[in-house]
């Protein structure tokens, strides 16, 4: 198959196109290098993707002037889009609500927009944001109340997009608490190993009552293929939760970052950020009906990041 992936040097977007690449399709995309956060990672990401022989286009998707535009020439001929690209982050989404609306919906729609001229399916991602105020574990088929921030609100217009869209068929899914080497450094894992490792104070909000279902990078990636698989074969519009299936207490997350770096972190408790859900678990009974198993625990995905941090930042 030959797959095109938007924010293809994003953290999920990197890992996909590897495997995808290893496994013998034809794989290229786009990014932009935002500043979201700290590009440098994502260059980082894309020196690998070229070394493996993925081409990798720098444009934009969203409406931005100046800026070279995402076109139907680059997607022309390809089997399936895989749509990635997005400003995530709950917590900023707050801080920058209009970004999000230029980037996630009007960005979407471009991608939209080309599929339906082109006939190309697409799967695309979403988020466990869009469950705030539902009582876990998440089921697809929820109704949905009132989001908390600009980031669930736009992935759950995402969803409405393309299920109202012409795109022959559409598969989301909504992801939970990715985390894994190459990680977003705006993410919890990323930002308490870096000040465990610092002698710093870690805020842990909502006083630790908290907890989340942390899903390995690797068993996304292997949703996500499934996926891939799945989606020309239907005529519709669908979306599955993509997570371990266990929640795991926010402070036996910390406690476990602890453990492999062999050091005590200094806590401040704080409140609940206005953002948040206080606790997420992904029901993922719809994806698993297609084959998807969760292989990878929380005490070995957290080994496997914290080898990579020490090896990338040199922390050894």
């Amino acid at each position: 198959m030959k797959i095109f992936i938007t924010g293809i040097s994003g953290f999920i977007g990197f890992h996909l196109a590897r495997e995808l690449k290893a496994y013998g399709h034809d794989v290229l995309g786009c990014d932009n290098y935002n500043s979201m956060y700290d590009p440098s990672l994502k260059i980082s990401r894309y020196k690998i993707l070229e070394m493996s022989k993925i081409s990798v286009e720098n444009v934009d998707i969203g409406p931005q002037s100046g800026v070279k535009r995402l076109s139907e020439d680059m997607i022309q001929d390809c089997d399936v889009i895989v749509h990635l690209a997005a400003w995530a982050g709950v917590r900023h989404s707050l801080e920058q609500p209009n970004v999000y609306t230029k980037n996630n919906i009007m960005g979407t729609q471009t991608i939209i927009d080309i599929a339906e001229k082109l006939n190309i399916p697409v799967v695309y991602a979403s988020s466990s944001s869009v469950y705030a105020g539902q009582t876990p574990p998440f089921m697809e088929d929820m109704n949905f109340t009132h989001h908390l921030n600009p980031y669930a609100w736009s992935k759950y217009v995402n969803e409405c997009q393309f299920k109202h869209s012409n795109v022959p068929s559409s598969i989301g899914f909504r992801f939970f608490t990715v985390y894994g080497p190459y990680g977003r450094p705006d993410m919890a894992l990323h930002g308490f190993t870096n000040k465990i490792i610092k002698d710093e104070p870690i805020e842990v909000f909502g006083h630790g009552d908290m907890s989340r279902d942390f899903t390995y990078v690797q068993d996304i990636v292997n949703g996500v293929q499934l996926l891939i698989d799945k989606v020309s074969e239907i005529d519709d519009h669908q979306i599955y939760n993509i997570g371990s299936g266990e929640s795991v207490p926010l402070m036996s997350f910390v406690r476990l970052i602890e453990e492999n770096l062999d050091r005590k972190a200094k806590i401040n408790y704080v409140d609940m950020h206005p953002a948040d859900i206080r606790h997420t678990l992904a029901d993922i009974t719809e994806i698993k009906r297609l084959g998807y198993r969760p292989m990878t625990s929380i005490e070995t995905g957290i080994r496997s990041f914290i080898s990579w941090y020490k090896d990338y930042y040199n922390k050894n």
